[in-house]
């Protein structure tokens, strides 16, 4: 019976040493943003307000984390009604069709001390493509409230025509007054009891 009971014991000990730690998505400190030129000279910044963040990670490196997000494409804020409509109809993202932006990773890979490689499907309206963002851990700490607290920045830049954000309108010299390119950016923090 006691080597039964030590058997029970270190199957539970071992299973929860191995089980997956979820981390909660601190949004207080949370940024989902963008860029993209304007009249090839300038750059617009943008957010989005409504979004959820999970990371699943068994490891205290994260060399085995499992990234998904949403992103409510109503929230979206450049600090121009205008311009957020616009953005919001089908010449962008046709917010009423597609009402969330969705990424759901496929591998996370360590490549430095703090560098990450994060690859995975993102889905802008009815097109999901394989995007990998640069990923730096800015480190993890010990908060006086009792939580761990894990900081993140991870960056991607993606053809926003690949994803059939299609408006597309030319200037007198050529380039785009919206630029093909838009660049994504995460920061982020995590907290885990």
């Amino acid at each position: 019976m006691k080597k039964f009971i030590a058997l029970v014991t270190l199957l539970v000990v071992g299973a929860l040493s191995t089980a997956s730690a979820q981390w909660t998505l601190d949004k207080a400190h949370t940024g989902v943003t963008f860029s993209v030129k304007h009249m090839v000279i300038s750059d617009v910044t943008g957010s989005f307000k409504d979004f959820d963040l999970t990371l699943t990670s068994t490891k205290d490196d994260f060399s085995d984390a499992v990234v998904e997000g949403t992103v409510k494409i109503a929230s979206i804020s450049t600090d121009n009604v205008q311009r957020d409509n616009h953005l919001k109809s089908d010449d962008f993202f046709n917010a009423e069709k597609f009402p969330s932006m969705k990424f759901k990773s496929t591998s996370f890979t360590k490549v430095g001390d703090n560098k990450y490689k994060l690859t995975g499907d993102l889905t802008i309206r009815d097109v999901t493509k394989s995007v990998t963002f640069d990923a730096t851990l800015g480190g993890t700490m010990k908060a006086p409230w009792g939580v761990t607290i894990a900081a993140w920045k991870a960056t991607t830049v993606i053809n926003r025509f690949d994803f059939n954000l299609k408006w597309n309108k030319a200037i007198e010299t050529g380039g785009l007054i919206v630029g093909q390119d838009v660049t994504i950016t995460l920061n982020m923090e995590f907290n885990k009891k």
